[in-house]
């Protein structure tokens, strides 16, 4: 008898059930390591809205207003909601500016910063 050469079909479905298992692995990886990205992303850009909202509130610090605003802004193709209280600090001469950034349409607050101005006098 002459001896065949080749794998057997219980060795073909082992082989399958592996690759299938690892398959899945790698697949639930690297929708995780996509919705991470995004969310680093949106953090982000969130820092990045919030930083130059505070530059323009810094070469408008002559003229704020004190108390809260509701703001909405579009920036990097996407809608943003800015919640903005100034208050002034007795004493110090200093503004208070709290900013909160979410998207717009949603409660969740990304970015809360507190940054302090100098109050810019006439």
């Amino acid at each position: 008898m002459r001896a065949e050469k080749g794998f057997t079909l219980l060795e073909v479905m082992i082989a399958l059930a592996v690759f299938a298992t690892l398959s899945a692995a790698v697949m639930s990886a690297s929708q995780y390591v996509v919705g991470q990205s995004a969310r680093v992303e949106t953090r982000l850009l969130a820092g990045w809205l919030a930083d130059n909202h505070l530059s323009e509130l810094h070469l408008q610090s002559a003229t704020l207003v004190m108390g809260s605003k509701t703001l909405h802004q579009r920036f990097a193709q996407r809608d943003w909601r800015l919640l903005q209280h100034i208050a002034s600090e007795p004493a110090t001469g200093l503004l208070r500016v709290q900013l909160s950034v979410s998207p717009a349409g949603s409660d969740q607050v990304l970015l809360n910063v507190t940054h302090w101005l100098a109050r810019q006098h006439d």
